[in-house]
This record gives structure tokens, sequence and C-alpha cells, in this order.
């Protein structure tokens, strides 16, 4: 993995900026802030400053929606097959994230990298807090970095700043972290704004407890559609299995290996066992599990495999 702890320009994940980026890609205009031509084109279709310009790119293509090319020695922006199919003006199912699923998508794709580390990667792939302190989660991400990162050089962790780090974090949990509830009488409008500015929190995985501390309780996650699980579950056998033509997991690697839908999800062992148990149904067994002398196994057919963005077209099919 490689560090990427900046590039958001501390802006958290806003309602819109996904579409905004597909959007502005269909009508032929780049998202870059670096050429100024460029850049000037991008700030007046979006009507936003040049530092956001940079966050809607980051987290268009941290995401995976869209994806930089380099096409005659310029990088340019591509729409990714899942950006096209999701929040595509013309084509996609569900460009305004109104459907939950399309949320708990968003935070899948943003979380299943293995080649860039930041907080939120490092949070929901490889931290079991469940109460935290922020500045405890930020001395954690100081101290794992190094042995996370194999492309890093010792210079460049020992160049690391935790102020630098700090940024990520507080960016991760405004990504994230639902707010206490404001007293009726107290309540304003830039209140309001704050409360709803990222799409993740309805997903409430985390909470902010006041005070700097946070909570994030592995659940059941009842909102959770069983496509989504199916489509990280069959993403994560692609993973896991890439240099092998054997498609069994163990239920443990499952609920606790990085990138696994356990991980990500945050799912307790209840959670993962009914969704498994949905999966089955879901998919005539070609996902299917035993449970033989208290070894746990999860097997998914090849067929499955092959195919996961059919998943999601039969997901949002079946919504409409």
């Amino acid at each position: 993995m490689k560090f990427k702890f900046t590039g958001h320009d501390t802006f958290p994940l806003r309602h819109g900026w996904l579409f905004k980026s597909i959007n502005l890609i269909e009508n032929n205009v780049l998202l870059s802030a670096s050429d100024v031509a460029k850049a000037e084109q991008a700030i007046t279709a979006l009507g936003v400053g040049k530092n956001m310009v940079n966050a809607i790119k980051y987290w268009a293509e941290s995401t995976h929606v869209i994806k930089s090319v380099i096409e005659n020695r310029v990088s340019v922006q591509k729409i990714t097959p899942v950006g096209e199919m999701i929040l595509s003006e013309k084509k996609g199912f569900d460009p305004y994230l109104e459907d939950i699923g399309t949320i708990w998508l968003v935070h899948f794709l943003l979380n299943f990298d293995e080649e860039s580390l930041t907080a939120y990667r490092y949070f929901f792939n490889y931290s079991n807090n469940i109460y935290f302190e922020k500045t405890k989660l930020i001395d954690d991400l100081y101290d794992d970095a190094m042995l996370l990162s194999s492309r890093v050089s010792v210079d460049a962790v020992t160049q690391l700043k935790k102020a630098t780090l700090k940024k990520d974090v507080d960016c991760f949990l405004s990504t994230y972290a639902s707010k206490p509830k404001i007293n009726a009488g107290k309540k304003s409008k830039a209140a309001d704004e704050d409360y709803f500015a990222s799409p993740l929190t309805e997903l409430g995985l985390i909470r902010d407890l006041g005070r700097g501390y946070f909570q994030c309780e592995v659940s059941d996650r009842p909102s959770l559609p069983i496509n989504i699980f199916l489509f990280a579950l069959v993403n994560f056998f692609k993973h896991i299995n890439k240099d092998s033509s054997v498609n069994t997991v163990s239920f443990e690697d499952l609920l606790t290996k990085p990138l696994s839908p356990g991980r990500i999800f945050k799912l307790s062992e209840s959670g993962l066992g009914r969704l498994l148990d949905e999966a089955v149904l879901a998919t005539d067994n070609e996902v299917f599990w035993i449970d033989s002398l208290g070894l746990k196994q999860v097997s998914v057919e090849q067929s499955l495999i092959e195919e996961p963005a059919d998943l999601l077209s039969d997901y949002y099919r079946r919504s409409k």
C-alpha cells in the first residue's frame, strides 16, 4: 500500500459530488485543478472553488466511479463501468444516492482497496476499535503505517507528520460520524447542513459521542441489501482467490480479514450468518456454506464470481 493521507483538502464527501463528477466528464469537462484552463472549466461548471474541485476528484477516484488514465501523455478521467451504471444522468440507476443500498455500495467501493492507505481504509480494514478517542486513532495509524505499506521508504515514514494524519482522520470522521441530536430549540440551518453533509453518515457506522470520543459497534446491519452484500462477497472471493481456482473461504476470513464484507461493513457474527443464509436463497445455492466439526466454510460458484456487476443491475431493477 502507498500513503494517501491528502488530496481531499479536508473536505468530507458531500451529497451530489459523485454525480457531479460523472456528469462533468459526460459533458467532456475534466476534473482538473492543475491545468489553469481546465481548472477554470471545472470551476465554472461545478460552481465551486479550486480546492473543492480537487476534493470532488479525490472522492470520485477513491470510490472508483472514475479513474485517471494517460492519453497522449496527458492525464484524463474516465468513468468506470460501476460509475456509469449507478451515477450517469442518462443511464444510471441512482445518480442522486436516494437508495440506501447505493450508499452501502459507495462505502464498500471506498474501502475495498489495498493500493492506497487512508484513515478510513485503515479504520474499516485493520482497526478493532469499538469505543475510541480520536487522538488514539491517530496514534494507532501513525504506528501501523509502516507495517501496512511495503511501497514506502523508511525516510517517507520518518517524514510522515501526525498533523497530516490528524487532518485525514478529521476528514474521515466528518464523512462518516453521525452527530448527536440537536435540541429543537437550538436547531439551525447551519447545523442541518452539517448533519446531512455526507451521505455516508446515513449508514450509522460511527457515532460521535462528543469531546473527541466515537463509537463503532459491529452489528447485523439490517439496512444492508442482500445484493450489495453479495457484490462485496464475490469481489472478496475474486481478490482472495485470484491465484487459485478454489472458491472456498472460511467464515472467519469473511468476518475478520481485511477487505472482507465482515470487516468493511462492521458485521457481527450473527449478522454475517444471517446474510449468508439470505445469500443461499437469493442465489439458488450458488452461494452455500457448511459447518463441519465446528469449521465453517463458504463457497461461491464460479458463474457468480465472473459477473458481479449483474448483482447490482438485478438489485436496481427489482427495487424500481
